[in-house]
């Protein structure tokens, strides 16, 4: 090896991120403070300065692909070290202003976010005056833009009047289910009091959102949209559109969150239905008392990609673009074969993105959410209604609204659910394709079989699975499961995971789930009415509808060659939905209707996820931040008798964190 200022091509060096050449900086290695930055082949070959992370050692690493790796050597055996003391402190700069520098991931960016949780009594998406919940005085909320792997921290300062919790839908929070935001996983932040969210959007892409999870409250509102992007080495399966919209649609009520909640347990008061549906928290087009509603200018020509989510309590949707076809293109985070569409169905819970091109006559069209899978006759103008202006146009929207599928027509919605499909050849967070991962072939290690239904117990309405209504005890499962191993807060596997239970019952459901290894859920719908299914911590793999009751036969009519990967699906009333789901994330996790009553009055439980290995690499330790609450908040030690001085005990308003039990 040469002396001198130079810097070396010691190595290639081959590893499960690809190809890398390793260069030696001999005169570097002695200095303590020496950086070493990992580069894009890019930055060689046209100057495309993208930086990748930095951190600590005697190197510096140029990832390169197989194909490019001979061109990638060209020019660069020897650098003058003076040359690259420029380059890497101008490289060093802009990692610093690319946020690079604060994340241990690839390509990771830091995301900080401060949010005021508050009440707004002058926002008016309904005819009646109620709170509506906000999010530094925004409703929807905020925009959550990142992108693969960026770590994002949100400081929530809880202005309400009562405890709020805040969950991620759709993020997985790998490793990590201290930062779910359930009533599982978390104690609630107190009013007047905040507390930072920390998490990880690790190795997924796609359309998501936020809200409120407890006390009934994004029945008010309080959610907004969340956006992964892909990282810039993964190319995305269709051409870059001119611009993104989200929209968050979803049922509301006419009636204030908390009088609905009272009322909503009881078997002789019946809450009024959600009789207004909501575009971006704004009123129906042409609404009788002159409240906003939503508009999206696009010009002629160009093509707009829509991210939808249906934000709602309890109504599915039939999503329609006046006079314009949609392309469906990612769903939850996977992208889908690209079928054309002229309407969509959207259960409560879930996320679509759909591409459409401005292709018509300058003017302005309908953009509608309409009922679907109800009967909604008595109260036909519930309809979402917003704008789409062609930015040239001087016409004024006009005429009756276009019409959509039949609002009972099962088949359709049915076989157009059958219909999405994953793309099994194009990559997502990662650039190997999608399709890598498929189920065909896969050895399931448990099955359970959950009927959701309605029940009475005690004069009081409860929703149940297996006819066990989930009980919420004043202390997070997840607390528990590290301080306690449970004990006093819950029993594991108590709950009949594929039988019915006899009596309807209270019980804090908890189960195991088989650490790496393959669960078969179906989902049965013991209601006339459509349900939703929400999975914290996982994606899965839905394989099969059906109507009436589910029998192992079934299982001949699954879908495993290219089902569509999600984490909240629908099951039709009176039917059934069958999904895969790998056990590959260690946690206490959340199995939940997303419909807000059925949640709300018990239809959920929990699978805990459980690797004994105590390594982080297995499973994220509790935060540093971590709240304390329910049978671990020690009383105040009796003050000593007079004439002591001594101050009595008091703990902080976070409790004092007991010692971890062994396991």
């Amino acid at each position: 090896m040469p002396s001198g200022n130079f810097i070396l091509v010691e190595s290639i060096k081959f590893g499960t991120s690809g190809a890398f050449l390793a260069l030696h900086a001999e005169q570097l290695v002695k200095m303590k403070t020496c950086y070493i930055l990992e580069l894009t082949l890019s930055l060689i070959q046209s100057g495309r300065h993208q930086c990748v992370s930095r951190f600590l050692a005697p190197q510096i690493s140029i990832p390169v692909s197989n194909d490019h790796l001979l061109p990638g050597l060209k020019g660069i055996k020897l650098l003058n070290l003076c040359e690259y003391s420029a380059l890497l402190a101008a490289l060093l700069e802009l990692c610093y202003l690319l946020g690079c520098h604060s994340s241990g991931s690839i390509g990771a960016t830091d995301i900080f976010l401060e949010w005021h949780v508050n009440f707004d009594w002058n926002i008016r998406p309904v005819f009646s005056r109620q709170p509506v919940i906000t999010i530094n005085g925004m409703f929807p909320g905020p925009l959550i833009n990142s992108t693969t792997n960026d770590m994002i921290r949100v400081n929530i300062f809880n202005s309400l009047d009562e405890p709020l919790l805040m969950t991620w839908n759709g993020i997985q929070q790998r490793l990590n289910s201290w930062q779910d935001g359930v009533s599982g996983t978390n104690c609630p932040i107190q009013p007047g009091r905040n507390w930072t969210y920390v998490f990880q959007v690790k190795d997924q892409i796609g359309s998501f959102f936020y809200f409120p999870s407890t006390n009934f409250q994004s029945a008010a509102g309080g959610f907004g949209p969340i956006q992964v992007n892909n990282r810039d080495v993964i190319p995305v399966p269709f051409a870059r559109p001119e611009t993104e919209f989200n929209l968050l649609i979803g049922d509301w009520y006419s009636s204030p969150y908390k009088a609905v909640r009272r009322v909503v347990a009881s078997k002789h008061v019946v809450p009024s239905p959600e009789r207004y549906i909501l575009i971006n928290g704004k009123a129906p087009y042409d609404n009788a008392w002159g409240g906003e509603y939503e508009s999206v200018e696009v010009e002629k020509g160009k093509t707009y990609r829509f991210r939808i989510s249906n934000v709602g309590t309890a109504s599915s949707f039939n999503f329609r673009i006046q006079r314009h076809q949609m392309t469906l293109v990612e769903t939850e985070g996977s992208y889908t074969d690209q079928i054309l569409l002229d309407s969509l169905d959207v259960h409560v819970g879930q996320s679509y993105s759909i591409l459409f091109t401005a292709d018509q006559k300058e003017s302005e069209y309908y953009i509608v959410a309409s009922p679907t899978q109800v009967d909604t006759s008595d109260y036909p103008n519930i309809n979402g209604v917003a704008r789409l202006h062609y930015k040239n146009s001087v016409e004024q929207l006009g005429g009756p609204l276009p019409p959509g599928p039949d609002q009972l027509d099962r088949e359709f919605s049915i076989n157009q659910a059958r219909s999405i499909r994953w793309n099994m050849t194009k990559g997502a967070a990662r650039p190997n394709p999608q399709g890598t991962f498929n189920v065909s072939n896969v050895n399931i290690s448990q099955t359970f079989i959950l009927l959701g239904s309605k029940e009475q117990l005690n004069d009081r309405l409860h929703y149940a699975i297996n006819n066990i209504s989930y009980m919420t005890p004043s202390t997070p499962l997840k607390l528990a499961d590290y301080i306690s191993n449970g004990s006093g807060v819950y029993q594991l596997d108590v709950f009949p995971t594929s039988s019915v239970n006899e009596e309807v019952a209270l019980g804090t459901s908890v189960v195991s789930g088989d650490h790496k290894g393959w669960l078969e859920i179906v989902f049965r719908n013991g209601l006339d009415v459509m349900d939703s299914w929400h999975l914290d911590g996982f994606s899965f793999y839905v394989v099969g509808f059906g109507i009436g009751e589910w029998i192992p036969a079934s299982r001949e009519t699954y879908n495993l060659l290219d089902p569509v990967v999600r984490s909240t699906v629908q099951v039709y009333p009176r039917g059934w939905t069958a999904v895969y789901a790998y056990f590959d994330n260690p946690g206490m996790w959340n199995l939940r209707s997303q419909c807000l009553r059925n949640w709300y009055l018990g239809q959920e439980m929990y699978i805990r996820v459980y690797d004994p290995d105590p390594n982080p690499a297995k499973e994220d330790p509790p935060p540093e931040n971590l709240l304390i609450c329910g049978i671990y908040i020690l009383p105040p030690e009796p003050s000593p008798p007079a004439p002591a001085m001594t101050p009595a005990f008091s703990p902080s308003s976070s409790g004092t964190i007991p010692q971890r039990s062994s396991r």
